[in-house]
């Protein structure tokens, strides 16, 4: 009889993003779970009596966007988000391109250059398709400074002027 070998465990993910948010931490988890397919919250802790905040109010959500964790911490108001940082969606089709982007910049995100938004809570996110990477990889000389050009004249990148500026010449 052979012999089975049991399930492996999952490994726990090594590195986790920590975001800080002032104190609507709990707002922005419920926002990007309900943007994400396969996501979910996994576990909250709450200030005790020694603070820094208020007994009783939410210190850490940790959660889960289509399988990849993050934190985010009700820290107050000393750190605020740049573009320093961002989070990249990597999209398979225009589609999800426009999803992402009409999601992350609704009540009062915002639209950037190249494929960059911010959402309403600071975060900056780039929304880049599949499509872009293997544009720029397998454009060379002039046909990649004319989808590089291209580039950088859209705010929401466009998988068909891409395309477009790619096959010119």
């Amino acid at each position: 009889m052979a012999a089975t070998n049991p399930t492996p465990t999952p490994r726990k993910q090594k590195i986790t993003t920590f975001l800080w948010f002032d104190n609507n931490a709990e707002e922005a988890v419920n926002f990007y779970v309900s943007i994400f397919k396969n996501s979910r919250i996994l576990q909250t802790s709450r200030y005790t009596e020694g603070g820094p905040g208020p007994a009783g109010t939410i210190m850490t959500i940790a959660f889960e966007l289509d399988g990849q964790q993050f934190t985010a911490l009700n820290g107050g108001p000393q750190f605020k988000f740049t573009e320093a940082i961002s989070l990249v969606i990597n999209c398979d089709s225009q589609e999800e391109v426009d999803y992402y982007w009409s999601k992350l910049t609704a009540d009062g995100g915002q639209e950037s250059q190249c494929g960059w938004v911010k959402d309403k809570f600071g975060l900056s996110w780039q929304i880049v398709p599949e499509a872009l990477m293997r544009l720029l990889k397998e454009s060379k000389g002039e046909q990649g400074k004319r989808v590089m050009q291209a580039l950088m004249q859209m705010k929401k990148l466009d998988i068909k002027k891409l395309e477009e500026a790619a096959a010119q010449g």
